[in-house]
């Protein structure tokens, strides 16, 4: 029974990744988007700024899915 638990545990964990590996893809996708919308070069800026973090968050996030498959 502990052993079942435990699977279930990591499958729910591995639910949470996936969904934030997705929402870090969207928000990457959606900075991109806003920034070249932007004529403001400050607000265009800001917003390759994040775009750039939620790629990092994206990769740090995959690759610890990577280490633990």
């Amino acid at each position: 029974m502990v052993m079942t638990a435990t699977k279930q545990l990591e499958a729910n964990n591995l639910k949470v990744i996936q969904d934030q590996l997705n929402c870090e893809a969207l928000l990457n996708k959606k900075c991109s988007e806003y920034a070249s919308m932007c004529t403001d070069t400050q607000l265009k800026n800001l917003c390759n700024q994040a775009s750039q973090v939620h790629k990092q968050n994206f990769n740090s996030l995959k690759s610890y899915l990577d280490s633990h498959q």
